[in-house]
């Protein structure tokens, strides 16, 4: 042993030291320091002991002297130890959370991790680190849109109630346009999926041409009347209009939700509905279109069929090929399968 290193296992630490040894739950580096003292109780020389735990002679030496201290308890844990990097000041942090609340001054929109490391003087990690602590996500935005309507609030408790408590014996359809649906087509086939790879798609198209969908949402049932246009002028919406009048069963009151777009206040439309008193048309504040339940259909439509669908034209086609007249046709009759349920309105009738 070390000079100064002098000790004697009793029988005690020994059964204690074999039990830490045998035992398959131990640590290895309990089981390896246990070792060293058995050795040492042994009377093994410090290169004996060396060669059967394959440890330094330091690290024997210190072991040695820990059991010498502390017992066989001073073998079952570490001591402290300083951090190798001392933790930024706290003034430091306040200085990198102000620093990222303002405009970069080189020209950039946002900070990134380096360009705060670099001006800061800090490593990127603790960049990263500071700005999770405090939520900060300089790369991240949310988009908004507020609405300048001075009858928003009005209008939208008028919304609302039609879609919690519609009026009894009344038909609620929420009617908007998709306009400019393109029929795109791809230059080259597109793979399919296999084990581990994706289906593939070239990323340059061909235009076969455009649609415009007009779309009513039964509001109580789900199910959806359709019709494709070249246009959405006026007067496709009033021929749209004159399709749901046909659709909708006599004697309802017919209470449609449409957005601010010129075409659904223009005078022939008005002149329209004098001549249907049962309809009442309810517009959405400005800027608040996605107060219209349509536009939920639509994005359905645009997720599941559209996006990366490929069409080869937008009329009636072949079997052989998909027109996008088709494809929006099927997912609208997808639609009205899977979301006609009924539901009860304010009277608890169905």
């Amino acid at each position: 042993m070390l000079t100064g290193i002098s000790f004697t296992v009793s029988s005690g630490d020994h059964k204690r030291l074999e039990r830490i040894i045998t035992d398959p739950k131990s640590p290895l580096k309990h089981v390896w320091r246990a070792r060293i003292i058995v050795a040492s109780g042994d009377g093994l020389g410090t290169n004996a002991i060396m060669a059967t735990t394959g440890k330094s002679k330091a690290c024997v030496w210190r072991w040695q002297k820990r059991y010498m201290d502390e017992g066989v308890d001073g073998l079952l844990h570490d001591k402290t130890r300083p951090p190798g990097t001392p933790p930024i000041a706290p003034h430091r942090v306040e200085e990198i959370v102000a620093l990222t609340l303002k405009p970069p001054p080189h020209e950039a929109t946002h900070w990134t991790l380096r360009a705060m490391a670099k001006v800061s003087g800090v490593a990127a990690s603790t960049v990263q680190t500071i700005w999770k602590a405090h939520g900060l996500a300089p790369h991240r935005f949310r988009q908004f849109k507020l609405s300048n309507d001075p009858a928003f609030a009005s209008k939208l408790h008028d919304i609302v109630g039609l879609y919690v408590s519609p009026p009894a014996h009344a038909v609620v359809l929420s009617i908007d346009e998709k306009s400019q649906i393109q029929a795109l087509d791809r230059t080259q086939p597109g793979l399919p999926m296999k084990k581990g790879r994706g289906a593939t798609m070239t990323h340059d198209y061909k235009r076969n041409g455009t649609t415009t969908l007009f779309a009513a949402l039964n509001v109580l049932d789900g199910t959806v009347i359709g019709q494709n246009m070249q246009r959405h002028r006026h007067q496709e919406f009033i021929r749209f209009l004159n399709q749901i009048e046909r659709s909708v069963p006599k004697g309802k009151e017919v209470h449609a939700i449409v957005d601010n777009y010129a075409a659904h206040k223009k005078d022939k439309v008005q002149e329209w509905l004098a001549r249907h008193p049962r309809w009442t048309l309810h517009f959405t504040p400005t800027s608040s279109s996605w107060l219209n339940a349509v536009e939920g259909f639509f994005a359905k439509l645009t997720r599941r069929r559209l996006k990366n669908g490929v069409f080869y034209s937008t009329g009636r086609s072949s079997d052989r090929h998909q027109s996008l007249h088709q494809g929006i046709q099927s997912e609208r009759c997808k639609t009205i399968h899977m979301e006609s349920r009924p539901r009860q309105n304010h009277r608890g009738e169905k």
